[in-house]
């Protein structure tokens, strides 16, 4: 039976490993690891929500000797054209005992601009700022700010599950990734006259 680490532990993150490796693997052992991340609490733009990502799947990973080590973390990445700036992104590592790190990110959402004022000006993380305009303690622990303001059509473990689904996709598809690099040929053109 594969075993998978992973570096939360928070249930809305394990259960959404156990829920993809479920589908895509099959029966697994998943473990809920408490790692330092190592990047702030709130971590803002793409380097730092990366690294928090790879850090948990490596510690998790070292901690407990397991197969996989998933790492999982969401951040606000700057992004000009909305309203606020910024957009919240989870990214997903799974990484394995022979040092092979998949990556993968869900999809993007802003946040009310309220939240993010509160994030910048009172160096608060994103989800005390949403427990305050909600009043729901734990938030990220149950349907997460998405499952709020999605009127629940799309709760935190579905976002999380795409994360890992993302980060799946060189392991399931090994064999495309794992090939020797052959340039893919260029197509002919001609010259219209």
């Amino acid at each position: 039976m594969l075993t998978v680490a992973v570096g939360s532990q928070n249930p809305v993150k394990v259960d959404a490993v156990r829920s993809v490796m479920g589908r895509l693997i099959g029966k697994v052992k998943v473990t809920p690891v408490k790692v330092d991340p190592k990047v702030p609490s709130q971590p803002i733009g793409v380097e730092q929500t990366l690294r928090g990502a790879i850090n948990r799947a490596s510690l998790a990973l070292e901690k407990t000797g397991a197969d996989l080590g998933v790492g999982i973390e969401a951040g606000l990445i700057e992004f000009p054209q909305t309203k606020t700036g910024y957009m919240d992104f989870q990214y997903c590592a799974i990484t394995d005992r022979e040092g092979w790190t998949t990556l993968g990110c869900g999809p993007g959402f802003e946040y009310p601009p309220h939240v993010i004022q509160a994030v910048f000006t009172r160096k608060i993380e994103v989800g005390v700022a949403m427990m305050e305009l909600t009043g729901i303690k734990d938030l990220g622990r149950k349907q997460g700010a998405i499952g709020y303001l999605t009127h629940g059509v799309i709760p935190r473990k579905k976002l999380t599950e795409i994360s890992v689904i993302m980060a799946m996709i060189p392991r399931i598809n090994k064999q495309l990734y794992t090939t020797t690099n052959t340039p893919l040929k260029k197509k002919a053109t001609q010259k219209k006259t």
